[in-house]
């Protein structure tokens, strides 16, 4: 389709607010398989946005503190509808793993772990294994266009799961080699026309039709003070109705600090929040965050959600002069508002900036090298995710330079190995829908599950 055929005008916000909705019900799968159903979505049946565009902005969110899913959501929502749109992706990629962890985390408050509901679990987390191995799977494909790319992806990979190199320096060294390899074999970043036809399409809105302001001294200015005081204000107000030492205080102000250090999304804070929310303030017992993550796992949203379920039992177990449940559900709102506020700021502050700088070739290089390491970083949380799930004991080891975890082969689980196996059918050879294989798993996890028990 040529361009002068394109839409010039940007989407109506009703229908992409439509769209959006129908993402946010399907985003299970952490953010491997949440980044490849919005390309799905986006890119490949509907057409709004090109694959150039959409990697350009996966890159740029890659680089920023939190989960780079939702600030994806925020990215694109305003490139098509520019901060409205922003607002409504953003918020609509939250709001019903808000709800459903609500949910979920008062029936563990108030009943803990049953039978019931450990047997639906087991279904659970293999079958999100499976759909993160289809979404590595399919990004990979297009991201790893030539050798370079996958020696990108190799080298942190490795860097991860064998050396232990903290996230921002796998990303920041992925950037700074993508700048150097440009300026020696700027080839290495040009996109061939077979593998435009093979693995792209052309995208159904003209690119002038998206949402891309200049980014202006003032406009970046409004939107630092603007997003600082909306963060800042549930803290505040807490402060001055119940004190400094209460729990909605420690909480609003320990989970405003995870925001802006949550490089490598939930998997890489998840011990740092687990050993202060245990050892330190005491909001949960030991074990209970794997629970916690266990839920955040199984409802839509980012994984970092999970500090909600903290949020939640911290404050129903310190509710001070307040009924424990109002305590617990306002503390566990102020952590979500602390933990995800920060991620509209940061994209509404930057993507001005990086859309500027689209056509800058070296700016392009760096970008498309971080994508590449991100497929290692991805492929690292897989083999993670995996070790967690099919096995039930990991153990540490070090030889020198090399750190690494491998799973205690005699704890292998047959019956999450079973439906593992289930669920990679379901998705690669019948090519089912992330619902209907989280569905068909948790029936057969929970019968396996109650005939061993």
């Amino acid at each position: 389709m040529s361009s002068s055929a394109k839409p010039s005008q940007p989407l109506a916000l009703k229908a992409a607010s439509k769209v959006w909705f129908s993402i946010s019900l399907r985003t299970f799968g952490g953010p491997a398989g949440q980044i490849a159903l919005m390309h799905d979505e986006l890119v490949e049946k509907r057409r709004w946005i090109g694959e150039e565009r959409f990697l350009h902005a996966l890159s740029f969110c890659t680089l920023l503190p939190g989960p780079e899913a939702q600030q994806l959501a925020i990215y694109l929502g305003w490139l098509l509808n520019g901060t409205t749109g922003g607002l409504i992706a953003g918020t609509l990629f939250v709001l019903p793993g808000y709800v459903a962890l609500m949910v979920l985390s008062a029936i563990y408050a108030q009943w803990g772990e049953t039978v019931g509901v450990a047997a639906v679990f087991a279904g659970l987390g293999p079958a999100v294994l499976a759909i993160v191995a289809q979404a590595l799977w399919r990004m990979g494909k297009r991201a790893l266009r030539n050798n370079f790319l996958w020696a990108m992806s190799l080298s942190s990979f490795l860097a991860l799961i064998a050396f232990n190199v903290p996230f921002p320096v796998v990303v920041a060294g992925a950037a700074l080699t993508g700048l150097i390899a440009n300026k020696r074999n700027p080839q290495w970043f040009e996109k061939t026309s077979a593998g435009v036809s093979e693995q792209e399409v052309e995208p159904l809105i003209a690119d002038e039709a998206l949402h891309g302001e200049r980014a202006t001294l003032t406009g970046s200015v409004k939107v630092l003070v603007f997003g600082l005081l909306l963060w800042a204000l549930p803290v505040v107000i807490a402060m001055i109705a119940f004190g400094r030492n209460h729990v909605f205080v420690e909480q609003g102000v320990f989970f405003s600090g995870t925001a802006v250090v949550t490089f490598g999304g939930a998997y890489a804070v998840l011990s740092y929040v687990a050993q202060r929310a245990v050892g330190v303030f005491q909001w949960l017992l030991p074990g209970e965050m794997v629970n916690g993550l266990a839920l955040a796992e199984t409802t839509p949203g980012p994984l970092i959600m999970v500090v909600q379920f903290v949020g939640f039992l911290g404050a129903f177990r310190n509710p001070g002069d307040l009924n424990p449940w109002v305590a617990a559900f306002v503390g566990s709102t102020l952590v979500v508002w602390v933990t995800f506020v920060p991620c509209f700021l940061f994209v509404f502050l930057g993507a001005p900036h990086i859309e500027g700088l689209r056509k800058n070739r070296s700016l392009s290089a760096g970008l498309t090298a971080v994508t590449a390491a991100v497929v290692g970083v991805i492929a690292n949380l897989s083999v993670y995710f995996a070790f967690h799930t099919l096995f039930e004991e990991t153990h540490g080891y070090s030889w020198g330079i090399l750190q690494t975890s491998l799973p205690d082969w005699g704890t292998f689980n047959f019956r999450s190995g079973l439906v593992t196996l289930f669920a990679a059918v379901l998705v690669f050879k019948f090519k089912r829908s992330t619902v209907q294989v989280l569905g068909a798993c948790a029936a057969v996890g929970s019968v396996l599950y109650l005939l061993a028990h």
